[in-house]
């Protein structure tokens, strides 16, 4: 049981009271994500009024309110349709009733996994990238292990941005409001009716924040929202936007996190067995943990006690080598918003040398993630290759120890496979690695039996799934290119030139300079040479550069600049406002999956695990997750040794591009057996599937966190 259960029941036996009685199940089913990894979920809501659902962002609450009366009379009347919904709303209940699985974490004392961002859907918009969607297939993961966790983030009420581009490549961003109260989430509320709040401490403002919770299976994850009207404008902000470009508001919403998130954490009446810092924006939490340890344990000799009582609570994961990601403060501004958090402590300068390289040294600024190492009795780094950067980057946090030495070990990330494998790929697997073989997903014998898929069937599977990416791709970037502008000839182009039976490469990543989109364009040449050669190819694009990066925004100017040359127009498409969904569609339907990070700053990297379950193929620098991942024969690799000349580094990697694409992917790709199937192709693919399933999927990342991290020796 947790706070929000009565919540969760009202909001759905209201909205169960407007639909007609055989499709009253369906109200319980919308109010828990766990519909969305369910094989047949989606279609079935889908089902209800096709066109609907999609306007209304895919969000069952939206749709069963919406949809008029005569439609759901309609449904009613098809018994097919009925029993559909008694068998998911069956099967979900199944799933809540099992026990927990408890050992190191019990469900008195469960994990609460602490973050900026979670993209559990696409209908719920707190998310932006890589971090979030990492946090929500641990969610979902821990709820299908049935491991004790409650998720602790922030409603940001206008989310992450849209994206458009213009003519030129040019991207522009616009923000829209996420309203609640049509969400599948309810505000937790008390024993005595009230809604459930917390106060923070902000600069001169005392903010509250409330609190409210979506299921996500069995996981409850509880969000923060400041949005009242007992704040400021500006204390209901801090949770409008995430990654808000304002360095103040930011501070306010790691105070929101971390402090807020740790008294909500304590009003809802949850002790945690351990909070599980994802990244460093919830680390202001541990002052909170601090207070409240020195208040139980009083006197000036018990701060040290104080403190190693808080470090055994914490546990942190570090997710980026780049600079950019480990964000640092300084002194005026910490002391201007969180100085009244500091005062939680005892002492200000104590506060702010917890967060610095050298404490000792007050002209250092103070970091999110430095305090979150020293703060944690444990710490990783997400993939093999991550944790030496880590280690060697954080080495001066521990003076006097080699970089060898330095305390942060590496779980390297997986995917939730109920989430990412969908379509012909996973009807295909769901027939031959048996019953249930998704609890089994991380083991190797689990899926033993792809080695007996006939080549023909896995060859038809991947023409199935590139089939409905094409089909999309031409929809969706017709619609881009009217749009914004362009000449019908150009916009249509995409509609009669996109092939299905044309080896589709796709890049889509969030657009970070280090990602190196930009390599495509860099030998424009040997680029439409593939585009319009005998043996053409076609490419897809999408991704979004943060708002205040105009590098990263140059970027989508650059492989925009080919856009009139022959053949381009309907061979390579950008798509734009890159999502979850539409994430899943590429991943599920490339054929093979680029990713060209310069090294070593891909931390891990989690797309191109994805496309391995739908039998893409990965061309990877050797970084993050791939540098463990390659063994020669399940891909392609590029050299991931530094160079520090970037520009020369670039035309290296850019010239390994595509002699791989050139002398090996598309010749592969072309070279077919009597019955038309590409052996050496498909003998890869079954290679990747066998290499990469199991060691790649949240299972094993999730019981790694739970044995070397959660566990306490």
């Amino acid at each position: 049981m947790f706070a929000g259960d009565q919540d969760i029941e009202h909001a759905v036996m209201e909205l169960a009271s407007f639909l007609p009685e055989p499709l009253r199940p369906l109200a319980r089913v919308a109010y828990n994500y766990r519909w969305s990894w369910t094989t047949d979920g989606a279609a079935m809501f889908e089902a209800i009024d096709p066109e609907r659902w999609v306007r209304c962002g895919r969000n069952p609450r939206r749709l069963l309110s919406e949809t008029p009366p005569s439609m759901l009379a309609r449904a009613c009347a098809d018994a097919g349709f009925v029993g559909w919904v008694s068998r998911i709303a069956a099967e979900l209940a199944l799933d809540a009733a099992r026990p927990c699985c408890e050992g190191a974490i019990r469900a008195a004392h469960p994990v609460a996994f602490c973050c900026s961002e979670f993209a559990v859907h696409g209908s719920l918009p707190i998310y932006s990238g890589g971090l979030g969607v990492l946090a929500g297939d641990i969610l979902k993961e821990a709820s299908d292990l049935a491991l004790p966790m409650v998720g602790i983030g922030l409603m940001y009420r206008t989310g992450y941005f849209h994206q458009r581009i213009d003519v030129t490549g040019y991207q522009h961003e616009y923000w829209l409001d996420a309203d609640p109260e049509r969400l599948p989430c309810v505000k937790v509320t008390a024993a005595d009716g009230r809604p459930v709040t917390v106060v923070v401490p902000i600069d001169e403002e005392s903010v509250t924040a409330q609190v409210w919770r979506v299921d996500v299976g069995r996981v409850p994850l509880y969000l923060l929202d400041t949005d009242l009207p007992v704040n400021s404008q500006r204390g209901r902000w801090i949770t409008s936007r995430l990654y808000e470009g304002n360095r103040a508001i930011r501070l306010a919403q790691y105070a929101v996190l971390g402090v807020g998130g740790v008294r909500a954490v304590r009003a809802l009446g949850i002790e945690p067995a351990v909070y599980h810092l994802n990244e460093g924006h919830p680390a202001l939490g541990v002052f909170e943990l601090l207070a409240r340890a020195q208040a139980l344990t009083p006197g000036a000799s018990a701060r040290e006690a104080a403190w190693q009582q808080v470090r055994e609570q914490v546990v942190f994961t570090t997710h980026t080598p780049v600079p950019a990601g480990n964000e640092t403060y300084q002194r005026t501004e910490v002391l201007t918003m969180l100085g009244r958090i500091a005062d939680l402590v005892g002492e200000r300068e104590h506060f702010l040398a917890l967060g610095r390289i050298d404490p000792a040294n007050p002209n250092q600024p103070m970091g999110m993630n430095a305090l979150a190492l020293r703060a944690s009795r444990h710490a990783n780094a997400v993939s093999q290759r991550h944790g030496q950067v880590a280690r060697a980057m954080w080495q001066p946090l521990f003076p006097g120890r080699a970089v060898q030495e330095v305390p942060i070990t590496h779980i390297t990330n997986g995917v939730h496979v109920p989430s990412w494998l969908r379509g012909p790929m996973r009807a295909l697997l769901d027939r031959y690695l048996g019953e249930d073989w998704l609890r089994r997903a991380d083991q190797s014998a689990t899926w033993a039996p792809v080695q007996d898929i006939p080549g023909a069937e896995l060859w038809a599977a991947r023409c199935a799934a590139r089939a409905q990416l094409v089909d999309m791709i031409a929809r969706r970037a017709t619609s881009d290119r009217l749009r914004r502008g362009e000449p019908l000839d150009y916009a249509e182009a995409i509609g009669s030139g996109f092939d299905p039976m044309r080896l589709t490469i796709g890049f889509a990543r969030r657009l970070a300079t280090y990602k190196r989109l930009h390599l495509v364009a860099l030998l424009p040449q040997r680029a439409l040479a593939l585009i319009g050669g005998t043996q053409p190819v076609q490419f897809v694009f999408a991704g979004k550069a943060h708002p205040d990066d105009l590098a990263a925004k140059d970027v989508v100017r650059q492989v925009f600049a080919l856009k009139n040359a022959p053949s381009v127009a309907g061979r390579a498409a950008f798509l734009e406002d890159y999502d979850l969904t539409l994430a899943a569609q590429l991943v599920a339907g490339c054929d093979v999956w680029v990713n060209l990070p310069r090294p070593p700053n891909e931390a891990s990297g989690t797309s191109g695990m994805k496309s391995c379950l739908g039998g893409g193929l990965q061309l990877s620098v050797l970084d993050g997750w791939w540098a463990e991942a390659f063994d020669g024969s399940n891909g392609w690799a590029i050299n991931g040794d530094v160079i520090d000349d970037t520009q020369a580094q670039d035309q290296r990697d850019a010239h390994a591009l595509f002699d791989l694409l050139e002398q090996e992917v598309v010749p592969m790709f072309h070279e077919r057996d009597a019955q038309g199937v590409p052996q050496r192709w498909v003998s890869m693919m079954r290679r990747s599937l066998l290499t990469n399933g199991p060691r790649f999927s949240a299972t094993r990342m999730l019981r790694d966190y739970a044995d070397q991290v959660y566990r306490r020796n």
